[in-house]
């Protein structure tokens, strides 16, 4: 029964997204050996729809719709997304319960990928992954607060696709609270995962985060009245951008 269910959700999943997808067709998954910038939007609808336009499009520059800012638009908002952005979106939603629920949800509004919290349940992860997979989601784990990744991923059933390291935005004030690079070597010796670098990354970050082994580094796209690291939205967003992708080359 509960496979039935699931098995519709998908399939209606499925068939929405198809209607919802730009033209020029389903952005392809994340490669392994390339090296992405995403672009994270944490604040409302409005301010993320003042930067879109000036973001070239790119196959290597992903869109985030943030957590705060999907607590604010909900759905909608990665649909709105959708039709300014035909390329990857991922939708931060740190699942932590109801895995392959929350996959269907983001899939039906048109994200590519989806974000699950590394320190939830092991049940949860192993559904988060599987329904990632049947709907061709990219997985990714947001490490924040664990103490130890590769654990939890020799725990599960199947590796995600991406694994984050992240420090968060209220450590990013903390003196001596750092993303913790020294994890990327012993995840890749089992594991073949992506690296996502996320916490307080400015240009000096990003070029830390490639040089210590990471595949994607995320920058937050900042109001002007907040302390966090980024690109502020008052600059030239489209510029900077372009300025985070020659670093990260």
């Amino acid at each position: 029964m509960l496979r039935s269910i699931v098995r519709q959700q998908i399939e209606a999943a499925r068939a929405v997204q198809d209607a919802r997808i730009p033209s020029s067709g389903h952005p392809a998954r994340l490669v392994n050996g390339r090296r992405y910038l995403q672009l994270a939007f944490n604040d409302d609808w409005d301010l993320a729809l003042q930067a879109l336009p000036a973001i070239a499009k790119s196959d290597r520059i992903l869109i985030e719709a943030g957590t705060p800012y999907l607590k604010r638009e909900g759905m909608a908002g990665i649909r709105n997304i959708r039709r300014q952005w035909s390329g990857p979106i991922v939708a931060d939603m740190k699942t932590a319960d109801g895995g392959a629920e929350e996959v269907a949800m983001v899939h039906e509004a048109g994200a590519n990928a989806i974000t699950a919290l590394g320190s939830s349940p092991t049940e949860t992860l192993d559904r988060f992954v599987a329904a990632c997979e049947a709907l061709g989601v990219d997985s990714m784990l947001d490490m924040l607060g664990v103490a130890d990744p590769l654990r939890v991923l020799m725990r599960l059933k199947r590796p995600p696709r991406v694994v984050v390291l992240h420090r968060g935005r209220d450590e990013e004030s903390t003196r001596g609270k750092v993303i913790q690079y020294r994890h990327v070597n012993r995840l890749h010796s089992k594991f073949d995962v992506l690296i996502s670098a996320a916490g307080g990354v400015d240009l000096r970050e990003a070029r830390s985060a490639i040089f210590n082994g990471a595949n994607i580094v995320v920058v937050n796209i900042v109001p002007p009245d907040k302390p966090w690291a980024g690109i502020c939205s008052d600059e030239d967003v489209g510029e900077m951008s372009r300025k985070f992708l020659a670093t990260i080359e």
